[in-house]
């Protein structure tokens, strides 16, 4: 008799970046922790809540190395694998940084899953890979109760070009690199309700490796990059407001949004990780009066393999935002601002 087909989804609590333990949890689980030796080479560890650790090695040489894995985001199980490979890289990418090779994080249910269905999230994953042209060049698997796939990605940078989350200026402009609204499309996809045209569209994004970051980091005039991922753009953003000492505005009328995010959030589709989200920071988050609802679920959204968020100096904005356009990112986009105030974000 042959296997019933598994959707992949249903071994999962949460998919993709929405299984990321809420802000305000973490930060009570890491209180807890006694702290690690920080040596002078390592140029950035977790003081500020960065995408990944650098440690220098000489003059001109840094090593970039960060890890991401998650449960399954999508059913098709290559897709999965390359979703969850280009969110690992990003964090590289978002540190200035290029990629170097990766190591598998691998955890499966192998009496659950057919061995081809895992084979494929497998693939998908070394696709990602050579696109990025980095070997994955080891990993560790173990037997677990939910699919779990994910990479350890380790990069270069040459330390005069890294960039932190932490390095805003008052004045910045603020440039996302991405639409928001892939954890909207996962819980749609989930009920049923996502057609094949928004599922492409949701794949597209999630598999775009977030290349501009190593040219971006060369710019001078861009002080601070991170990438938009679990925690929503709030979350992130607030990071980039806590590092630099500053605050950010939000135009939420120019916020790039996957075609039918809000059509969906209208009809009651989110992740249960956007409330989560907004339990741990919504406190320093001013939404003006009249966009509270749908706009606190937009910045919420937990972004699977989201888009670089830059903040950069108002004379540098058409640069970036043509080195996107460059790269293939058509929904770039100047989303708001930096300021002098009290770190937090006021949307408007």
């Amino acid at each position: 008799m042959p296997q019933e087909k598994v959707r992949l989804t249903q071994l999962s609590h949460g998919g993709g970046c929405g299984c990321k333990i809420a802000p305000a949890v973490l930060q009570k689980i890491l209180a807890g922790t006694t702290g690690s030796i920080i040596p002078p080479q390592l140029l950035v560890g977790t003081e500020t809540s960065d995408d990944a650790a650098v440690y220098q090695i000489n003059s001109q040489q840094a090593i970039v190395a960060t890890t991401d894995f998650f449960m399954p985001i999508v059913d098709d199980p290559r897709d999965f694998g390359r979703i969850a490979a280009t969110n690992a890289i990003s964090d590289v990418y978002a540190m200035g940084g290029t990629p170097l090779f990766a190591l598998a994080l691998v955890g499966m249910p192998v009496n659950v899953l057919p061995l081809e269905t895992i084979g494929q999230i497998l693939q998908g994953g070394e696709d990602v890979c050579r696109a990025a042209g980095i070997p994955i060049a080891g990993g560790h698997t173990i037997d677990s109760v939910e699919p779990i796939y994910g990479l350890v990605a380790i990069g270069l940078v040459n330390p005069e070009h890294l960039k932190r989350n932490s390095g805003a200026k008052p004045g910045d402009k603020l440039v996302l690199g991405k639409q928001l609204g892939v954890g909207i499309y996962s819980a749609a996809l989930k009920k049923d309700q996502l057609q094949a045209k928004d599922y492409e569209a949701m794949v597209e994004t999630t598999t775009q490796l977030n290349t501009p970051g190593p040219v971006l980091a060369c710019l001078d005039g861009v002080h601070a990059v991170t990438d938009v991922t679990g925690f929503g753009l709030a979350g992130h953003l607030l990071e980039v407001c806590k590092g630099s000492g500053l605050r950010a505005t939000v135009n939420y009328q120019d916020l790039p949004v996957l075609p039918k995010a809000r059509e969906f959030l209208q009809a009651g589709l989110m992740t249960g990780a956007s409330g989560r989200n907004w339990a741990s920071y919504g406190e320093r988050v001013r939404i003006a009066t009249g966009l509270e609802g749908i706009a606190q679920t937009l910045l919420t959204d937990p972004q699977t393999s989201g888009g670089l968020l830059v903040s950069c100096s108002p004379d540098t904005v058409t640069e970036v935002l043509s080195l996107f356009l460059q790269h293939g990112f058509s929904h770039v986009s100047v989303v708001g601002e930096m300021a002098e105030g009290e770190p937090g974000i006021d949307v408007i």
